[in-house]
């Protein structure tokens, strides 16, 4: 067993067929993910930025229920924190940050959605833009785009530090193994998005560049806050 991974909890079921995601949720969760699809197509077809943007559309915020691999996230984070390098322990908390904080953020737009705007099996753009105006909470929005390109700058400086893919290699069995198979995926994608990628900076400031212009244009009643 490589040592960075933990013992699973005794009454894990690695079998277990995870409960299906609340429709509502995945149909939010959908909605978005088409919708970064649509703002940052160029960059998914661009030949250098197109596996850093498909990682980010799929596994950081992808349309499909993240919670075992979250929940396995902040269990080996605690089990191995102070077996981490700084780098690597850094980079896990703000994975954790961002996933807690879209988890409610989620949480929050879907009760204005479906109990504010009636908004049953689909959501329009004007009533989603609405959605996020009666939500009221800018700087959080501002906080989860900063902790995005937060968490791409950390990948793009771990994936050229040498003991970093061979630590992954050494861990794919043992984690699949005991179970742990969502969060390695997460890691693997994520470094194979991000070690040959030459402009990293280039395109975490497109990301970051666009996201908040679609937010300052949404919180300002922009008739299409989509077109950037």
């Amino acid at each position: 067993m490589h040592p960075l991974i933990p013992h699973p909890k005794p009454d894990r079921d690695h079998t277990q067929t995870p409960p299906p995601v609340d429709p509502q949720l995945e149909m939010l969760r959908r909605w978005q993910s088409q919708r970064l699809a649509r703002t940052h197509g160029d960059l998914l077809n661009h030949p250098d930025y197109g596996k850093a943007c498909r990682f980010f559309l799929s596994d950081v915020y992808g349309p499909r229920d993240f919670t075992q691999r979250d929940e396995d996230l902040l269990q080996v984070y605690r089990a191995v924190k102070s077996l981490l390098p700084p780098p690597i322990a850094d980079t896990f908390e703000l994975v954790i940050m961002l996933n807690e904080l879209t988890l409610n953020l989620d949480n929050r737009l879907l009760q204005a959605l479906v109990e504010e705007l009636d908004v049953t099996n689909a959501i329009a753009p004007e009533v989603y833009a609405e959605a996020y105006r009666l939500c009221d909470n800018f700087a959080d929005r501002v906080r989860q785009i900063d902790l995005i390109v937060a968490i791409g700058r950390d990948l793009n400086r771990l994936v050229h530090r040498p003991f970093v893919g061979l630590t992954l290699r050494m861990a794919h069995q043992p984690a699949h193994w005991l179970g742990w198979g969502d969060l390695q995926d997460f890691l693997e994608h994520g470094y194979n998005a991000f070690k040959n990628l030459a402009d990293a900076e280039g395109f975490l400031h497109i990301i970051e560049e666009r996201e908040k212009r679609i937010l300052d244009q949404i919180y300002a009643g922009s008739a299409d806050p989509f077109v950037i």
